[in-house]
């Protein structure tokens, strides 16, 4: 059983560079794998192996300046969820693209878990998904409002154009962990909104804490790593990856014409070339040779990281 440790935290790196050969020595030491991403903001990522390695890695973390209270998200899985370890280094943690934003500065009023569904269940409240849209196309909070970004530095100009929308209204934030709401609640902050709320741990933190019965949540969460999904309790979920265009199927989904392994699904046959389809369709025909003769083709480690 592998351990996943999911964790971000927000302070000053002065030369994040110098941070980023120690940390993966270690996690290359502990036979950790996964992405951790450093930036002049902080640390982000996850990861995932042996128990007594993650602890490591992350007394490793606490030990970096201003992360002595750094928290993470444990979760397992019976297979390794990630193939190789990356340290990258980034100009932002999770891209915003607004320099102005700053999380250690002030964010928006935390919720607990518990907290959760009386706050959102009232009628002066707009509640946002700040995620991708591929995820929240797999699940979201009941009522939530979808932006419809595929990407998150898309949410700024998507505020801008909807702010008049939520006059006199109370803002209520989530995404999966939390890392997306700290920079969100303080761009909102930062626009004026005066009453800005995030769900506190993120969509995992409610899943693993609140049960079924009482959840307003519908559908799966989309995770960043070899689950694909979880639902409550944090229950790997019945998604796959299309290894073409990275969103989240169904077993169903693989039934359907236009589905082909590694080369397209439902989602992006019209979105890529006949050139590109090729491109794809050989590289999986390599990955399939290489699984015949008990190898793992670096394409795997490639797109299982992207």
């Amino acid at each position: 059983m592998f351990t996943i440790a999911a964790l971000y935290h927000f302070s000053r790196f002065d030369d994040p560079a110098s941070l980023r050969g120690p940390l993966l020595a270690l996690c290359r030491e502990q036979a950790i794998t996964g992405t951790l991403l450093l930036a002049g903001e902080g640390v982000n990522g996850t990861i995932a192996g042996p128990e007594a390695g993650i602890l490591q890695v992350l007394e490793h973390i606490r030990g970096l300046p201003g992360c002595a209270g750094l928290e993470w998200k444990r979760a397992e899985a019976a297979e390794r969820p990630f193939a190789r370890m990356k340290v990258r280094l980034k100009k932002e943690i999770v891209t915003m693209g607004q320099p102005d934003v700053d999380p250690r500065a002030r964010v928006g009023h935390y919720v607990p878990p518990a907290e959760w569904n009386a706050l959102i269940a009232a009628p002066d409240v707009a509640v946002i998904d700040t995620r991708n849209d591929y995820e929240v196309a797999i699940g979201s909070f009941e009522g939530a409002i979808d932006p419809g970004t595929r990407s998150f530095g898309e949410f700024p100009a998507w505020w801008v154009a909807n702010r008049h929308r939520f006059e006199g209204k109370r803002i209520a934030m989530f995404c999966t962990g939390g890392i997306r709401c700290e920079k969100s609640t303080n761009y909102l902050l930062g626009q004026g909104v005066e009453e800005v709320y995030h769900l506190q741990g993120g969509i995992l933190k409610y899943l693993e804490e609140v049960p079924e019965a009482q959840s307003a949540w519908r559908g799966d969460c989309f995770v960043f790593d070899g689950r694909v999904s979880v639902g409550h309790g944090l229950i790997e979920g019945p998604h796959a990856l299309c290894h073409a265009c990275r969103r989240p199927i169904l077993p169903e989904d693989r039934a359907r014409h236009a589905f082909e392994e590694g080369v397209s699904c439902h989602h992006c046959m019209d979105e890529t070339s006949d050139a590109d389809k090729a491109r794809f369709r050989e590289r999986q025909k390599q990955i399939t040779l290489a699984r015949a003769r008990g190898e793992r083709h670096l394409a795997v480690d490639m797109r299982d990281e992207s």
